[in-house]
């Protein structure tokens, strides 16, 4: 099936800063695509270029089967997108905003005002939606200008909807609701680009996976294929503050496959036929003294991209 959304070779670069480095990633209809990084890898530089907010120093973006560099504006036209930032509500009911949204990508009145009703109960934000939005954030809440903005992005069908951090300020309840209308965007064939840094989030919610560390893809691939072997174990210790590494001499009895640091975390990888001796290993570790304490978990897609990108990622939540 062909590509909605196709980034081949994009780069971008400010000054001296690289910020996009020969980016690859492609979104297919129906498919939710997860482009993960920490802060300043250069995800929103991306969805700029994509936007055509930002022309390319290299490479060539698609859009429903129309060059974005080249015809910027018609690009647009099958792009909904929610930006980082917050939507200016400032005047505006989310009642209003909605339909505004929905009038502009060509719905009837009749169909904008029905549009807004049967998003608002799926997003659980009915209560709000005749309430104004005042300047300097008064009147409602962070948490229901981000669902708004969300369900402004979302309001009519489009062949690629780009979602960038849209879960910031929104509780974990309507968290889980807005991710279950990720996927029914998915359901009924748009192709979606979901920029975070949220590895809980990406993992449970996304088809494929783009990893991006300092403007380069270090990874791609579906969240299973990404964080290991589905046997793997994740053996974490929580090491003493300038605590040594148990895990450099001697050897621990067990095959690291993955070993990260990450602060005073300590995560070594390894196969779950392994599981008896790394406990053992681990509970004498903590009767010495020379841990805190220790878990031992599943792998998961964490540990992959701490190994790849040596970067702490967001675990601020896991209801999603």
């Amino acid at each position: 099936m062909s590509a909605v959304l196709s980034v081949r070779g994009v780069t971008k670069r400010f000054d001296e800063v690289v910020a996009n480095d020969a980016v690859d990633l492609e979104v297919r209809p129906g498919e939710v695509v997860g482009l993960l990084g920490h802060n300043g890898a250069g995800k929103t530089t991306l969805v700029s270029q994509v936007v055509g907010l930002l022309r390319p120093d290299e490479g060539g973006i698609h859009v429903a089967g129309v060059d974005a560099i080249a015809h910027p504006a018609l690009a647009r036209r099958a792009v909904a997108l929610q930006s980082q930032g917050q939507a200016p509500l400032a005047g505006l009911t989310p009642r209003a905003a909605i339909e505004y949204a929905g009038r502009l990508r060509g719905l009837s009145p009749r169909e904008a005002r029905a549009a807004a009703v049967r998003i608002a109960e799926e997003l659980d934000i009915g209560e709000w939606l005749d309430r104004r939005a005042l300047p300097d954030g008064r009147g409602i809440s962070g948490g229901v200008r981000r669902l708004t903005a969300f369900a402004m992005a979302i309001v009519a069908p489009t062949p690629v909807v780009v979602l960038d951090e849209p879960t910031n300020d929104v509780d974990a309840a309507r968290r889980r609701l807005l991710w279950q209308a990720v996927r029914r965007l998915g359901e009924r064939g748009a192709g979606v680009l979901l920029v975070t840094h949220n590895v809980v989030e990406a993992e449970r919610v996304v088809d494929e996976l783009v990893l991006l560390d300092r403007g380069r893809v270090v990874a791609a691939g579906t969240p299973a294929q990404l964080h290991g072997a589905d046997d793997d174990l994740r053996l974490e210790l929580t090491l003493h503050p300038d605590g040594d590494d148990p895990s450099e001499a001697p050897d621990p009895p067990m095959s690291v496959t993955r070993r990260v640091r990450a602060g005073r975390r300590l995560l070594l990888t390894h196969s779950a036929a392994e599981a008896r001796h790394a406990v053992s290993w681990a509970a004498g570790l903590r009767d010495a003294g020379r841990i805190e304490s220790y878990s031992l978990t599943p792998a998961t897609l964490e540990d992959a991209y701490l190994a790849l990108t040596g970067t702490q990622p967001e675990l601020e939540s896991t209801d999603v």
